[in-house]
């Protein structure tokens, strides 16, 4: 695949008033001057509007959102866009010593700076939720500032959600494969393996890549059941009486498919349902190699015994768009789905179970902390070792509804780097949402290398020793945490490390060790309930480090053990100083919420709260840091009369369920429907 210039699908623009042209002041300054609105590149259930501006130096304009339905009468109303204004994105950014990181390499106080430069912009950004799938709708959105706005202050837009892949056969040839042993009737045409459906020619060694391509965009390949295990070592597939499989992979046993379809006619590949169809790899590197290739779509397989199941994009190289992996089972594997590649689009990831080769008993980490474990150091590869179950990065992707244990990594954006300069390959609009998730040695779900509009949302997770949400190196966001849950006996819920800027946790319910959080800027906490049990190398419960002093935090929960040295702290730029990159930010440490919130001005609406008051909990124990807390002993939801209930601030496209005199703080309203948590099926 070619390096893409321009994205698949992405909506045309449509501005209230057309036409306006809008100059560059000479000089950035308070009053804001609005330039065009760009959509966002919508998902199955979400959208998004980006609007780029100058000025505003003050920050004290805002942009309200209502979207509908095209055709329909009434507005709603969305969230308010996101302020960035030009973020510092370099990690560390007034210095690092190779005395304090050794394992940074190089000299000098600065040696980080040219890692992860990236100029975030001034403007305003936002997601839209919670949208029904192939669906148009209309964004309104309208900008104010008390200084005045220079440009078009309302403009429109219009976009398509896209549709969850359908696996029916439409038109398209459909051809039917049996694994190598069977000897039963057969659907015609028929095939033994997958690579003699595919491809004319289905030979070895020498001639394992001459047969042309024989599927077409909307055909379809019917998998039957069996084991289909290619005995990839020997040479001639001509020797008669050959008893071993022989299905055409060449010498690494890999699938490569390059065919490509198209967004409505893909190459369906799935099991046909007489039984379980599964991929072996023998141990082998990578199973299905798919950089060559667009929109497949893979449903009902299984996939074990290799180390990389799906390998989709490597960064710098190739990689391919409309991947789709649904109702599949993904196990044995060092990693599931491999996709590092900036010009990916829209794959489809869901209602599948990933299982790690980690252990199923006990937890184990990568730092020295658990070097007195047993198995340590934490391996990620190999016998006992897997990476993670998913790694994607580009653009419009949805990773949704599975269940995934036992990896190093669950779910993550890929930590790629700087962004390409090309902006049509940001890692943009990339929803994470409905997945069970239990036992990880770093994380559940890692946001980190994403940039715009990446949404977390309703989502639930057990023992993530290194943390639960990472947004590491997040690139001005707006990256969303909303309603996701958390328990574990060791580790944060929310990660934040290498300076992310522009993330934002609402209503969460995040039960660890401690909440004391990494250095970031742009960060908000919003209706959360945060339980901090107590544990080791933190003196605060609930601490916040910060480059800029519009971070804010109100209306959460908080239950902080008497452990803690600190029960809050909140480090930030002096007072009046918006944002200070090049010198520490002043911590300030209390003992209580009321000193806290009259010193900082922050969580001026919370309140402490009783975690016995959810339906069903235990405090977690730390002193065994392996312990694997069983995922059947907690329900987060709130009894009736918990001080958390009506305490919450409405947050239009978020809270709108909500039922009282005000929004519940947590993942959960009382009385209100649980959400989705792994396969549908």
């Amino acid at each position: 695949m070619n390096l893409r210039a321009s994205l698949r699908g992405l909506t045309v623009i449509v501005p209230l008033f057309a036409g306006a042209f809008v100059t560059q002041p000479a000089a950035a300054a308070d009053k804001v001057t609005a330039l065009d609105i760009e959509i966002v590149p919508p998902t199955v259930v979400s959208g998004g509007v980006d609007w780029k501006i100058y000025g505003d130096d003050n920050r004290n304009a805002s942009v309200k959102v209502v979207y509908r339905e095209v055709g329909s009468a009434d507005w709603e109303e969305g969230l308010d866009l996101f302020r960035l204004q030009n973020e510092d994105m370099n990690p560390y950014p007034g210095g690092i010593s190779t005395d304090s990181h050794p394992s940074r390499g190089g000299k000098g106080a600065l040696m980080m700076r040219p890692l992860l430069v990236y100029d975030v912009p001034n403007m305003f950004s936002g997601s839209l939720f919670d949208l029904e799938p192939d669906t148009a709708y209309e964004v309104r959105v309208t900008m104010s500032d008390p200084d005045g706005v220079q440009g078009e202050a309302v403009q429109m837009g219009r976009f398509n959600t896209r549709r969850e892949p359908a696996t029916e056969e439409e038109g398209g040839n459909v051809y039917h494969v049996y694994p190598w042993d069977y000897s039963g009737p057969r659907i015609e045409p028929s095939f033994t393996g997958l690579i003699a459906a595919y491809y004319r020619e289905a030979r070895h060694a020498d001639w394992s890549t001459v047969g042309p391509i024989r599927v077409e965009p909307g055909d379809t390949i019917v998998v039957h059941a069996g084991v289909y295990r290619d005995n990839r070592e020997h040479y001639n597939d001509g020797v008669e009486g050959q008893t071993e499989p022989r299905l055409a992979t060449p010498f690494d046993g890999t699938y490569y498919l390059v065919a490509d379809g198209t967004p409505e006619l893909p190459i369906t590949i799935k099991a046909a349902g007489d039984g379980e169809v599964i991929f072996d790899g023998a141990g082998n590197a990578v199973l299905f190699n798919m950089m060559g290739g667009d929109y497949h779509h893979f449903d009902g397989i299984s996939v074990r015994n290799t180390e990389v199941g799906f390998l989709t994009g490597i960064k710098g190289i190739a990689g391919s768009d409309g991947f789709a992996l649904t109702n599949s089972r993904i196990e044995d594997v060092g990693r599931g789905i491999q996709g590092d590649w900036a010009g990916s689009d829209d794959y489809y990831i869901a209602d599948n179970v990933f299982v790690g080769r980690h252990s199923k008993t006990r937890l184990l980490g990568w730092t020295d902390d658990w070097k007195d474990y047993p198995g340590f150091p934490e391996k990620i590869s190999g016998p006992g070792g897997s990476e993670y179950a998913v790694k994607v990065y580009g653009r419009g992707h949805v990773v949704a509804y599975n269940d995934v244990r036992h990896f190093h990594d669950g779910i993550d954006v890929a930590t790629y780097g700087a962004p390409e300069e090309d902006e049509s390959l940001l890692p943009v609009s990339i929803d994470i949402y409905g997945n069970f998730m239990n036992a990880f040695g770093d994380n559940c779900i890692e946001a980190d290398g994403g940039a715009r509009n990446i949404r977390v949302f309703d989502n639930i997770c057990f023992n993530a020793v290194g943390g639960a949400y990472s947004a590491q190196t997040i690139f001005g966001g707006p990256a969303y945490f909303i309603r996701n849950v958390m328990v574990a006996g060791v580790g944060v819920a929310a990660k934040l490390s290498i300076t992310p800027a522009g993330v934002l946790h609402f209503n969460n319910t995040y039960v660890g060790e401690n909440q004391n959080m990494g250095i970031a800027s742009n960060l908000h906490f919003i209706n959360n309930l945060f339980v901090s049990h107590g544990g080791q190398g933190s003196n605060s419960g609930f601490g916040v480090n910060t480059y800029t002093n519009y971070s804010s935090s109100d209306y959460n929960g908080f239950y902080i053990a008497d452990s803690f040295e600190n029960a809050f702290s909140w480090a930030s730029p002096p007072k009046g100083v918006a944002v200070d990159y090049e010198n520490d930010p002043v911590a300030q440490t209390f003992g209580g919420l009321p000193d806290y919130a009259a010193a900082t001005g922050q969580d001026a609406h919370s309140i402490m709260f009783d975690p016995g008051s959810f339906v069903s909990f235990t405090m977690p124990d730390n002193s065994d840091m392996s312990y694997m807390y069983p995922t059947d002993g907690y329900d987060l939801r709130l009894k009736r009369g918990s001080a958390a209930i009506d305490r919450g601030k409405v947050l239009p496209n978020v809270t709108d369920d909500y039922r009282g005199s005000a929004p519940d703080l947590g993942a959960y309203e009382l009385g209100g429907v649980l959400p989705q948590y792994g396969p549908r099926n």
